[in-house]
């Protein structure tokens, strides 16, 4: 059993400073507001999270304000608000529930784009017909400057800083097929006027279904992206929910509740039975069982008594105690978890990323190339009509609508395949990287292992176990600690029935007393073995055995001599070793990180068959562990767990994967829940992970081998407009054709081996 963990190490002078930064929409928004606060003289760093919209700014110490990086933030297109300091470890980022960030907008967008694809559909089955020019500019006008407003705006900050990004692409494109179609619409009044009158198909093809499909769809992207965004601090939440709002205080003997915020430092606060302790300390009066396993892994309550530390947001069982504060707010334990966690989660997804940076070289290109067009079909052929159209062409072939469906689509149709196994992809950088994953670190409790106590051994000084069982169960019969229920549950799996008991007290620390079928009787540890001086005898040995396979022991006395020991143990999940078999199998190195003593860690990882296991990790150094994992070989690690002591190494690990049957904050911190806890799942995750990462490669490659073709094409002239515009809705049609092979994805046992890098094959491209 591990001791309370210690408190993270105290931070040194503060030279960071941490602002909320708002209207941030993508990775390029991220860029900008770091180099516009790295700019400002004094700043030696700056770290912008978008998940969290903060800003951490490493400063030289009275060189530079708040107010002067609020005002470079604000140069750049964005707003900053300062964080004070004793709100550093509070969630940031809340959802807005707003009109303009839900699915209203896309829905409606999409209703009025339907009538304007229509007439094509259609005609792919030989009904040819068209809506009239105005009809078709009353539908897409809302689409592009209302629900499309939002690309403009987020174009332009990107061209006021000097950069391209996917919003100035959607932005460029969806306005040229516009343009396009009002020029054309205006160059052909009589034409239309005649089209209006008689109903026939005699006015120019138009292009408002171009502009208004490929808006709708990139926001839909958007909006999807969006969600995912904010689902990352709902982390953050779920572990600042662990503080309770009030404490109840003793100052100068009068005891009252006060709010968290006004507990200080010295303060005595009372925790009683089943309350969650508010804020770290030291116990100075009572004795009691404390539920630590959401920050050490510990699937048994450890004993506290005066002396003992404790650690906020873990539960005080049964005993009340008297604490003296010894940290408060931002500095407690669970506070710098909190931080830990939120810095953690500041990692961009690679492949949006480069997507990013290809945007901001492609958008000059196109216009570039567009303008030499438009200029060297003028000047040279003197068509200036022609000049034009061949102009917009490329520009209407260069819309981004497959480069921004490339990669949400196949997310999409990953995580769905995913999700049919069990499987909850939250995360697209999770789902990028889990592909390359090299190591993959275990928690023991509730990972590895049931996560409950069980009883494994049964001795009896004079042999009878059953009636050893029966004592046992007599005393614990009245009891809700979790070793009472495990020796409750192992008599009714023997059929043996509780004997009658009376007088039946807790012993806070120590253990329990009662007396039992006449006879008093006490079930306890070591401590109280020592208290009522009874020899082990020959059990003492038995006793070491155990201890050694990383057993509790508790002892049964009777009249001061030992009658029995009974020794409790975390049994084995049912698909664990399949499921280190299957990732040895794929070349993936196996590592066990747990808070629980060494010889428990090192009879679970002989049964188990893992590479390594490092013993005693307490919360904050699981994280670290992790890092020294990641540096070691340049690996790409996985942490798998189940415990808010998890949530910081999942965090900090290339891929989070968290069981479902575990705490909500660690499968909030990590990008991948395994929904049935079965670690056998890990291996799973990772092969859906390699097919999603293929299709996002094909669609990429499609998206962009559009553009490389046709743009040269459109430029000499042999594309119009129209043949251009169908060129870029089918580059749209067949990347998500290419995700939704994803379908046929399913989780097998032995093709797991196929993850390892280079090994794989795609039978969904098939």
């Amino acid at each position: 059993m591990s001791s309370t963990p210690a408190l993270i190490a105290a931070e040194g002078p503060r030279d960071t400073i941490d602002l909320n930064i708002a209207d941030m929409t993508c990775a390029s928004c991220v860029g900008r507001v770091e180099r516009a606060l790295r700019a400002v003289p004094g700043v030696e760093d700056a770290q912008v999270n978008l998940a969290t919209e903060r800003a951490a700014v490493t400063v030289q110490r009275g060189a530079v304000d708040a107010a002067a990086l609020a005002d470079a933030v604000s140069r750049a297109g964005y707003a900053a608000t300062l964080v004070p300091a004793d709100e550093a470890a509070a969630p940031a980022g809340e959802e807005r529930a707003d009109f303009w960030s839900g699915p209203w907008p896309v829905a409606i967008s999409a209703a009025l784009s339907v009538p304007l694809v229509a007439p094509m559909v259609l005609g792919w089955f030989g009904i040819h017909t068209m809506l009239p020019g105005w009809v078709q500019w009353l539908l897409a006008t809302p689409v592009q400057f209302v629900f499309g407003w939002r690309f403009y705006k987020a174009g332009w900050k990107a061209v006021r800083a000097g950069a391209g990004n996917m919003d100035l692409l959607v932005a460029l494109g969806t306005s040229a097929a516009y343009g396009l179609s009002l020029w054309q619409m205006w160059q052909t009044w009589q034409t239309w006027q005649m089209a209006m009158s008689t109903g026939h198909d005699a006015m120019p093809h138009l292009y408002f279904e171009s502009a208004a499909v490929v808006i709708t769809l990139v926001r839909l992207g958007k909006w999807l992206e969006t969600r995912a965004k904010r689902q990352t601090t709902a982390a953050i939440r779920a572990l600042a929910a662990l503080r309770p709002d009030t404490a109840q205080v003793r100052r100068h003997g009068v005891e009252a509740t006060v709010p968290l915020a006004a507990v200080r430092v010295g303060d005595e606060v009372i925790v009683r039975p089943g309350e969650r302790i508010p804020v770290d300390a030291e116990v100075i009066e009572g004795s009691s069982h404390v539920d630590e396993s959401m920050l050490t892994g510990e699937s048994v309550p450890v004993p506290k008594r005066a002396g003992d530390r404790l650690t906020g947001g873990a539960i005080n069982a049964e005993g009340p105690l008297v604490a003296r504060t010894v940290a408060v707010g931002a500095e407690t334990v669970l506070a710098r978890i909190i931080r830990m966690v939120e810095h953690a989660q500041a990692a961009k997804a690679p492949i949006q990323r480069l997507v990013d940076q290809v945007s901001a070289v492609f958008v000059p290109v196109v216009l570039a190339l567009a303008a030499a067009t438009l200029l060297g079909w003028g000047l040279v052929g003197g068509d200036w009509t022609a000049a034009m159209l061949n102009a917009v062409a490329v520009l209407v072939i260069a819309c981004p609508c497959a480069l921004g469906l490339a990669t949400p689509t196949a997310i999409m149709a990953g995580t769905g395949a995913g999700a049919r196994a069990g499987i909850l992809i939250k995360d697209a950088e999770a789902l990028e990287v889990a592909h390359r994953v090299s190591v993959v670190a275990f928690d023991k409790t509730g990972t590895l292992t049931v996560g409950k106590p069980d009883v494994v051994a049964l001795i009896a000084a004079d042999g009878d176990e059953a009636a050893l069982l029966a004592r046992l169960a007599a005393l614990q019969s009245g009891s809700e600690h979790p070793l009472a229920r495990a020796v409750l549950a192992a008599a009714a799996a023997r059929g043996i029935a509780p004997l009658p008991a009376s007088e039946v007290r807790a012993l806070p620390g120590r253990g329990i007393a009662g007396v039992v079928d006449g006879q008093p009787l006490q079930l306890g540890s070591d401590v109280l073995r020592a208290a009522l001086h009874a020899d082990a005898g020959p059990l003492q040995a038995e006793a070491e055995r155990l201890r050694g396979e990383g057993r509790t022991v508790s002892w049964l006395m009777a009249d001061g001599r030992v009658t029995g020991l009974v020794a409790f143990g975390d049994a084995l999940k049912p698909g664990a070793a399949q499921a280190i078999a299957r990732l040895r199998a794929a070349g993936i190195r196996t590592v066990m990180l747990t808070g629980d003593n060494p010889g428990a860690a090192a009879q679970v990882a002989r049964a188990l068959g893992l590479d390594e296991f490092q013993a005693e990790v307490l919360p904050e150094a699981k994280a670290a562990r992790v890092t020294a994992l990641k540096r070691d070989g340049a690996a790409v690690v996985a942490m798998v767990g189940d415990g808010i002591n998890d949530a910081p190494a999942l965090a900090a690990a290339d891929v989070g994967i968290a069981m479902s049957t575990g705490t909500d904050v660690a499968m909030h911190a990590a990008g991948i829940t395994l929904m049935r806890g079965d670690p056998a799942l890990v291996a799973d995750a990772l092969a859906v992970s390699h097919r999603t990462v293929r299709k996002i490669r094909q669609n990429l490659f499609w998206a962009f081998i559009y553009n490389v073709i046709g743009i040269p094409l459109a430029a000499a002239g042999l594309l119009n407009p129209v043949v251009a515009g169908a060129a870029m809705a089918f580059s749209s049609v067949s990347v998500v054709g290419n995700a939704l092979l994803l379908r046929r994805w399913h989780p097998a046992g032995a093709g797991v081996a196929r993850v390892a890098a280079g090994r794989s094959t795609d039978e969904g491209s098939r």
